[in-house]
Order: structure tokens, then sequence, then C-alpha cells
């Protein structure tokens, strides 16, 4: 369960990197900053839950750790 817990806070700041290059900010009406980082923040934690679960369930799958 720790390695689980590790592996969120490690792809949760590679999801926000990666996301670092949209510009998300067009889609939202002028003045709505906050809205839109919370939406890149929703998005970065779901993207990171996704790939988490993804590599956890492929590694207990293929008997590596």
């Amino acid at each position: 369960m720790l390695l689980k817990a590790i592996l969120y806070i490690i792809f949760t700041f590679v999801s926000i990197w990666a996301l670092d290059s949209v510009n998300i900010n067009n889609v939202f009406k002028k003045n709505k900053y906050y809205a839109s980082r919370v939406l890149y923040l929703m998005i970065s934690v779901s993207l990171s839950y996704l790939v988490v679960n993804f590599m956890y369930d492929f590694l207990g799958y293929a008997n590596i750790f």
C-alpha cells in the first residue's frame, strides 16, 4: 500500500508537469482563472489515478513484486 501511495505522489507531479504545456485558459470565460486551475488539478489527479492503477495492476499480474 505504501508503494501505491508513493506512485500516486510521483505520477501526480508527472501529470502536472505534462499538463503544463496545455493552455486550458482559452476554454474558459474571461476572469475565470481559479476555475481553470481547479479543472487543471482535477484532470491531473484523475490522470495520475488511472496511470497508477494501470501500472500497479500490470506489475501485479506480471508477478514483478
